[in-house]
């Protein structure tokens, strides 16, 4: 008995094919982690929709987070400050206007004030969200879009084209509209998808939005031209019955949830080009909620959340086998019923944040935020974490996507205080230069003669020099009058000695970073004085 294990061990050294230490990937993301948000910064109190429906019945942008609630006599939701956390007023107003129950609701990825909602009405109804607080019901829509025969599940905006919706309803049938009107109640859609056999369960875009993906209860995934309303690959493998599809970034893949022959939950990856057979397969475990599938294809990180769980799982996604690399999970006893997930520009970059949920808590009425975090001890911006994202502008028109345009995101640097990464080219500046060319193209007496005509002082080509401030400059100037976001004047009374509390250090933290814009603002004037000064000096000599 000794020799035969001898024997084992002195075999394990000389293949090289087997080790004792495992292989490590090596990775930023390893030890990232799940925090969950205090009790003060939950939303407490919501009265959170008891539909069975498999959507996410919530939607988060930087301003404001959307919830499903149950209302009598008619469909709602709740749209609450994003600041205004801790216990809900039972008496908050809601936005009804729907006669059957919503759905689903979607932000405008390009407008932070307007949102897009669905119902078993079978319409779709788009609001125009006030800047201020609502102090009664908002009932009026702004557009009602009427072209299902059934209930409507599902609305996706276009992800790079203004205007651009999408919706699928309980017909079979996927309808493309254009918002970009100014008929109030839209009855025809710009193209009507017939594809599909039952109803459909998913859709999700690729990165410049020439690709949708669907997945339908005839448990088969379709990659469609949504323009010309054709099918480009269809999935008929058997060992999958998928319920959820994500198109993965640029990556060409697409991944899907769902379960399993033996019925065990199961995530499956597959190449763009060939859905013939998946490129792997992995089960997950027994439950049987819904597993909904989020990337981030800034960090290549994908997240699965189930629904009834209160577990996240994370995976890094990768261009070569294994594809799916397990980082770990973040676990808490609160079951989610839905989920939300904030865009990447209302992340707070100072901890390290690279991706925030917000669970629908219904056995407890709470709504509560969850951030994925990278530990980093430096305090600095961390770039490599933070590349480019897509931004709030749209890159084309609704008319051009309809030609057949297609363009990718417009970035943006998540960098306090930067400026948009736009592709499209800026219009051409006169040139500036310290050299002899910085004179004036009329005389100098015809300069002064024309400025003291129009009542102005001389106009010179040396305050080209000065900065013009861009709109996205204003607009971020603009955001540094907010807190998180939204305008601290707005925001109603302190009803607690907590709340009181919260608003003062608010209040505080506001007063710092208007000093510091201050003193930077002073430092620029004084660089801009030096420059005014040096250039005149250049051009009297010349």
């Amino acid at each position: 008995m000794y020799r035969g294990v001898e024997s084992i061990i002195q075999f394990q050294p000389h293949d090289k094919a087997m080790s004792w230490h495992p292989q490590y990937r090596s990775s930023k993301f390893r030890h990232v982690f799940g925090k969950p948000a205090s009790k003060e910064k939950c939303y407490d109190s919501v009265p959170i929709t008891c539909s069975v429906h498999d959507n996410h019945f919530c939607a988060v942008n930087p301003h404001f987070i959307a919830v499903v609630t149950e209302c009598a006599g008619g469909g709602a939701f709740l749209v609450i400050p994003l600041n205004q956390t801790g216990k809900l007023d039972p008496h908050y107003p809601k936005v009804c206007g729907h006669r059957g129950n919503v759905l689903d609701v979607k932000w405008n990825p390009f407008n932070d004030f307007e949102i897009a909602s669905c119902s078993e009405d079978a319409t779709i109804k788009i609001w125009d969200i006030p800047k201020q607080l609502l102090a009664r019901n908002l009932t009026a829509f702004r557009k009602e879009l009427v072209g299902h025969a059934r209930r409507v599940g599902l609305v996706e905006w276009h992800p790079t084209a203004a205007n651009i919706l999408f919706s699928a309803g309980y017909d079979y049938k996927v309808m493309i509209w254009n918002l970009d009107t100014k008929e109030s109640v839209i009855t025809s859609p710009v193209r009507t998808v017939n594809c599909h056999q039952d109803v459909i369960l998913s859709m999700s875009f690729n990165t410049n939005g020439s690709l949708l993906a669907t997945t339908c209860k005839d448990r088969k995934i379709r990659i469609l031209d949504p323009r010309a309303g054709t099918v480009l690959q269809e999935a008929s493998y058997k060992g999958h019955r998928a319920s959820k599809v994500l198109f993965l970034g640029k990556l060409k893949k697409l991944l899907s949830t769902g379960t399993s022959r033996w019925n065990n939950r199961q995530m499956a990856l597959w190449d763009q080009d060939d859905l013939s057979v998946p490129l792997i397969e992995e089960d997950l475990d027994g439950s049987s909620g819904v597993l909904f599938p989020f990337y981030d294809a800034d960090t290549n990180m994908l997240y699965v959340v189930g629904k009834g769980d209160g577990n996240i799982r994370y995976y890094e996604v990768c261009t070569d086998k294994p594809y799916l690399s397990y980082l770990t999970e973040y676990r808490s006893y609160n079951p989610q019923k839905g989920i939300g997930v904030m865009p990447k520009r209302g992340l707070d970059v100072s901890i390290c944040e690279i991706f925030r949920f917000y669970k629908l808590i219904t056995t407890k009425s709470l709504i509560e935020p969850v951030s994925m975090i990278v530990p980093r001890r430096s305090e600095s911006y961390q770039e490599d974490i933070y590349p480019p994202t897509a931004g709030a502008q749209p890159s084309m028109t609704a008319q051009e996507w309809l030609s057949g345009m297609d363009r990718g995101p417009v970035l943006v640097s998540l960098r306090p205080g930067s400026e948009l990464l736009s592709p499209r080219p800026l219009p051409p500046e006169r040139p500036v230069s310290n050299s002899v060319t910085l004179a004036s193209p009329w005389p100098k007496d015809q300069t002064e003669k024309l400025a003291a005509e129009d009542g102005q002082r001389p106009f010179s080509p040396l305050e080209e020099k000065a900065p013009r401030w861009p709109a996205e400059q204003r607009l971020e100037e603009k955001r540094s009058w907010l807190t998180n976001g939204f305008d601290i004047f707005e925001c109603p009374p302190p009803k607690t000695e907590n709340e009181l509390l919260q608003m003062f250090y608010r209040q505080q933290e506001e007063i710092r970073r208007l000093r510091e814009l201050v003193i930077q603002r002073e430092v620029q004037a004084k660089q801009m004085e030096l420059e005014i000064k040096n250039l005149r000096m250049h051009s009297e000599q010349f």
